[in-house]
């Protein structure tokens, strides 16, 4: 099991969020912002029976759902492509076969027709069954191409029933083709088992849960979702880390995605320039139940295998992504034409599951790389953890100082003049 201290893990942390932060040199090879291909959104919308319920501002569900969507077609930048598609709103019956396939695409996903889409909306009435699962499996299908940002919005007021395909699996599965889906969903209950399968499905593709009981919280966090997909994404590159060093693959300044088996080791090399610093940061999703006690290693070594730093981070179970970094800046040198130094990046980490508990495909690792020039100064360095945040501590420890001795001094007077009077 991996240690840490609480100072190393709140250093680890902070230098995981600045380099994850860091914008990455103009010649980036992976991980650039993307913006030719139009973002696209599927909202999947349940339209089970329970969507009859009259418990949100004094309506249906339905109907306060409709409210939103008319609101969020309306707000729809021009350069999002927007599709709207249904589960649970054909097929009234109770056969489960033919309810649990009840799924179809309303509105096509493709350049806004606001005239057309509420149109298509206002047609919707609650009937059937509660297919997520088949129908995430579609959405994927409706944003499948280009490589613009790609998000479905699913938006339900009960757990599926359609198991054994179970959505959380269905979401992993999405996650797993590397297309760059990101799922969010959205709770029109406050259940505790519909904002735990949300909150799986959300998870498995890096997407947000978000439990809603009024109408304009349901249009506001739509437009919001439906915004952010037009926001410029970094589209991480897939890659594949070796079991040993001198396998490794060279990796430029960027963003990767790879698997890494339970307690496996992956390894990765980068080239770093005299006077340059490396900057890298890991974090490790928990897209399935684990048991609650792990954690996640980022050494950065020599190919001779001497460690140069290292950045961890434990968990006990309360976060599904662990994330942890470190900096590596390598001196300047006095001849001109110096090599670079290859570095090797080291992934471990130590995630286990009970019996039963799919342990394959691995679990979702993303690896930000950044080489930057170095520090300016010799004291500004990873080394000293504070770098120029020592000459503040000084500073306080100063003040402090003297503010005991003045303290003292007036306490002693106050003293001195109460024994005299």
């Amino acid at each position: 099991m991996i240690t840490r201290t609480r100072l190393a893990a709140g250093a680890c942390a902070l230098l995981a969020a600045l380099a994850a932060g860091m914008a990455f040199p103009a010649g980036a090879s992976a991980g650039e912002p993307t913006g030719e291909d139009a973002p696209k959104v599927d909202l999947v919308l349940d339209v089970s029976g329970s969507m009859r319920t009259r418990d949100i501002d004094g309506g249906t569900r339905m109907a306060a759902a409709k409210q939103a969507f008319n609101e969020v077609l309306d707000a729809t930048p021009e350069e999002v492509q927007l599709g709207i598609r249904t589960l649970g709103a054909d097929y009234p019956g109770d056969d489960r076969k033919t309810g649990c396939k009840d799924t179809a695409q309303l509105y096509p996903v493709g350049p806004l027709d606001r005239t057309e889409a509420k149109t298509a909306v206002a047609t919707l009435a609650p009937t059937g069954w509660t297919p997520i699962g088949p129908a995430l499996l579609k959405a994927a299908d409706d944003l499948d191409g280009g490589a613009g940002s790609k998000r479905i919005v699913l938006i339900s007021d009960g757990e599926d029933t359609c198991a054994p395909l179970d959505p959380c699996e269905v979401a992993r599965e999405i996650a797993a083709k590397g297309i760059g889906v990101t799922i969010d969903t959205l709770g029109l209950v406050p259940s505790t088992k519909l904002r735990k399968q949300l909150s799986c499905i959300a998870e498995a593709t890096g997407g947000t849960y978000t439990s809603v009981e009024h109408t304009d919280e349901l249009t506001d966090k739509v437009n919001q979702l439906v915004d952010r997909a037009a926001d410029p994404v970094v589209t991480p590159v897939a890659t594949e880390g070796a079991d040993a060093c001198a396998k490794a693959p060279t990796l430029k300044s960027g963003l990767y995605t790879d698997r890494e088996e339970f307690g496996q080791q992956r390894w990765y090399r980068v080239d770093v320039e005299p006077g340059q610093e490396l900057r890298a940061s890991v974090s490790v999703g928990a897209d399935r139940a684990v048991n609650p006690s792990y954690g996640v290693l980022l050494r950065a070594v020599t190919v001779h295998g001497r460690e140069i730093v290292r950045g961890e981070a434990a968990g006990n179970g309360r976060t599904d992504v662990l994330s942890t970094g470190l900096r590596y800046p390598k001196a300047e040198s006095e001849e001109d034409d110096a090599a670079a130094e290859a570095v090797c990046l080291q992934v471990t980490n130590s995630f286990s599951v009970a019996s039963g508990v799919k342990t394959t495909p691995g679990l979702p690792l993303e690896l930000t790389v950044d080489v930057v020039d170095g520090p300016g100064d010799s004291d500004d360095v990873a080394a000293f953890g504070l770098g120029r945040g020592w000459w503040l501590l000084g500073l306080l420890v100063l003040v402090g100082f003297v503010a005991g001795l003045l303290w003292g001094w007036l306490s002693r007077w106050r003293f001195a003049i109460w024994r005299t009077n």
